[in-house]
């Protein structure tokens, strides 16, 4: 477990579980938020995020932390090991908020400097929509390589908890 990338849904808990892993580990986090946004939450070119995730799976050991789907397989063919936060939608979407109320007009730590958090209905919108758009897609991904790597799906906080407490 030296190569983890943590995928899921918005407010499913991938920043927090990655903060923890490492901690645990001693291995350096990385999320794709904070590299893929730029000050006032312009993003990057696709062809840059490409380019910043082959750099970082080229290292030794990393966590990454996100989803970016376009660019996913990067990350899923380097990875020791997956871990999927499969949490309904409705703690994810309360999660989300409550994130948004706490760091409103201040830059999350795992995002983007000059990122302020701010009320995103659209982003809520797509955690709500998350389980039937995104979701059967990531299992079958997760399904076809589950033979050649760890994979973890967790699917509530008490999963999770179990999860770093066997670590």
């Amino acid at each position: 477990m030296k190569k983890i990338i943590l995928i899921g849904s918005g407010g499913a808990g991938k920043s927090t579980l990655a903060k923890k892993l490492s901690e645990k580990l001693n291995i350096e986090v990385y999320h794709l938020d904070a590299l893929f946004w730029k000050p006032n939450w312009v993003g990057v070119s696709r062809q840059e995020q490409i380019e910043v995730q082959h750099d970082l799976v080229k290292k030794e050991e990393w966590i990454i932390d996100g989803n970016y789907g376009g660019t996913i397989d990067i990350r899923l063919q380097a990875a020791d090991t997956i871990i999927y936060l499969d949490i309904h939608r409705v703690i994810c979407v309360y999660r989300a908020f409550k994130r948004m109320m706490k760091y409103r007009n201040k830059t999350r730590p795992d995002m983007g400097e000059g990122c302020n958090e701010r009320f995103d209905l659209q982003f809520l919108k797509w955690i709500w929509n998350y389980p039937k758009n995104k979701r059967p897609e990531t299992l079958e991904k997760l399904k076809e390589i589950s033979k050649d790597k760890q994979v973890y799906i967790l699917r509530s906080s008490k999963q999770i908890q179990k999860f770093i407490n066997t670590l």
